[in-house]
């Protein structure tokens, strides 16, 4: 740009000459004014065309410089691409190298692998080998062994081998069935005890942990109940039992699983009902009044139970807790009743055994303990009433006999034995369990009218206390393919429909009977 102006310059100057050169040629003696005038001109004019062409310069050089700098620009932003390309494909190679020094490394590792396998193999093959070349040794030693004997003693020599080898996969296989079958019958033992105690467990609730409370009068429960409940809460809170106020006429229901607080909440109900004076605080006095006559009762039930087995020196708590067995039944059997004919018959087989008679007798009272204090502690009645023993001073043999009277603890001496066996003679006298009547008849009826709604059952029988029912079938009705039928399915609907305890005896029976009179 520089040298356009520098030449710009240079032809204004040249034109400047050429016009003075013409003015001095006309020869005129021009004035020097109009020369200097007309150079002036001329300046001027040279001047503004110098500065056009300098701004077209100017214009010119710019876009150049402008053209030049984006072609460097594309360059470089080209080089820079080619740069990061560069850069890419190198660290593509170097993972490539990467991957590829890992897979030769794995190879390397399978390799290995497989040549310890391989050695692994081969020694196998020669362990192999050597044990097929000592069983061809020993094959033809007994080869050489039978060809020095006859036939019947190689046959007699093979039956022996085979019979030992059956005898011992027999042997195998009946362990096998042995365990499966302890294993399944596990399994369908506590299924069977599961739902035995579902079925009979409802009966066993309301029968054994309720009580009835008569009143004079209808109008006596709202009198008990109280203004907004505040009696019947008193109560409630006082003896922890559950009163029941329902649509019974003249009677309210009293139901507690604890049979001592139950027998406690109905004599104090009791007493406020023939007083009169209902209240919380004479709600109170009534019942700790309750609790001493209820404790007075079991602990003189007590003392006339140990008094009775001719016992001495038991622990007064012992005594106590022996007269509220006195308040609570197993299968409508009383509890201390059946402790104390527990202690006779433990007595007597001692007596005939030549072991401890006392001690016998001792153990034998004492073994149900654990039922008094069960609803307040976990655990089998028969462990916490070794624990119950042992805390009040009872010797060792006897707290045995009471932990294992179940079974729970293994027996360690004779008198475990003796009380066990007296425990299960007392329960299984006839008539020392029984049920209530309305539930025993509504039991056997239930059994019988399920036999009667199957076809071809004329008549239903049971028997033993429930235990077997006889089922008589028309004979021209059901043949005896059909009888073996219908007792499985009798045996399923009993069993789907009926509550019952232990298990029932079908029995279905057909006869053909023929006869003829003699003239």
């Amino acid at each position: 740009m520089d040298v356009v102006i520098v030449l710009a310059a240079v032809a204004a100057g040249l034109i400047a000459g050429v016009v003075l050169a013409r003015v001095f040629a006309k020869g005129g003696a021009t004035a020097a004014g109009a020369a200097s005038e007309e150079s002036v001109k001329l300046r001027a004019a040279a001047q503004a065309e110098a500065d056009q062409l300098r701004k077209a310069a100017e214009i010119e050089g710019k876009e150049v410089a402008q053209k030049r700098k984006a072609e460097l620009e594309d360059e470089l932003r080209a080089r820079k691409t080619e740069l990061t390309r560069q850069e890419e494909a190198a660290a593509t190679r170097e993972r490539e190298v990467e991957r590829t020094r890992k897979d030769a490394e794995r190879r390397n590792a399978e390799i290995e692998k497989r040549e310890r396998a391989a050695d692994g193999k081969t020694r196998q093959v020669d362990a192999a080998l050597e044990k097929a070349e000592a069983a061809q040794a020993d094959a033809k030693k007994k080869l050489e062994e039978v060809a020095g004997l006859t036939a019947e003693q190689a046959r007699k020599r093979l039956e022996d081998e085979i019979r030992g080898q059956a005898q011992t996969a027999a042997a195998v296989e009946i362990k096998k069935i042995t365990d499966d079958a302890d294993r399944e019958s596990q399994a369908r033992a506590k299924t069977i005890i599961a739902t035995a105690i579902q079925r009979y467990a409802s009966e066993f609730v309301h029968e054994r942990t309720v009580a009835v409370v008569p009143l004079p009068s209808d109008d006596m429960k709202g009198r008990l109940i109280g203004r907004e409940g505040r009696n019947i809460r008193a109560l409630e809170a006082a003896t922890g039992v559950d009163i029941i106020i329902d649509d019974t006429s003249e009677a309210l229901t009293i139901s507690c699983f604890n049979p001592v607080r139950r027998e406690v909440g109905r004599l104090a109900i009791s007493a406020l009902v023939s007083d009169g004076r209902i209240h919380p605080t004479r709600i109170e006095e009534v019942v700790k009044k309750a609790e001493k006559d209820v404790d007075k009762v079991c602990r003189e039930a007590g003392e006339q139970a140990v008094f009775d087995l001719g016992l001495h020196r038991v622990h007064p708590e012992l005594v106590r807790l022996l007269g509220q067995l006195k308040m609570r039944s197993s299968y409508a059997q009383n509890l201390l009743a059946h402790s104390v004919e527990v202690g006779y018959l433990a007595g007597l087989m001692a007596t005939e055994l030549g072991i401890n008679i006392k001690l016998a007798r001792r153990a034998g009272l004492l073994h149900d303990i654990g039922k008094a204090i069960d609803h307040d502690h976990e655990g089998d009645h028969a462990e916490v009433g070794a624990q119950l023993a042992r805390k009040h001073g009872e010797s060792p043999k006897v707290s045995q006999a009471i932990a294992s009277h179940h079974g729970g603890v293994p027996p360690a001496s004779l008198l475990d034995h003796v009380v066990d066996a007296a425990n299960q003679l007392s329960a299984a006298r006839p008539g020392a369990r029984r049920e209530t009547l309305a539930t025993y008849i509504k039991r056997l009826e239930d059994v019988e009218a399920i036999c009667t709604r199957f076809n071809g059952v004329s008549k239903a029988f049971a028997l033993q206390a429930g235990r077997e029912v006889r089922v008589m079938v028309q004979n021209d009705q059901v043949d005896d393919a059909q009888a073996l039928v219908m007792s499985r399915d009798i045996a399923r609907a009993i069993e789907a429909e009926a509550s019952y305890a232990g298990s029932i005896r079908v029995v279905v029976v057909r006869e053909t009977r023929a006869s003829e009179y003699a003239r």
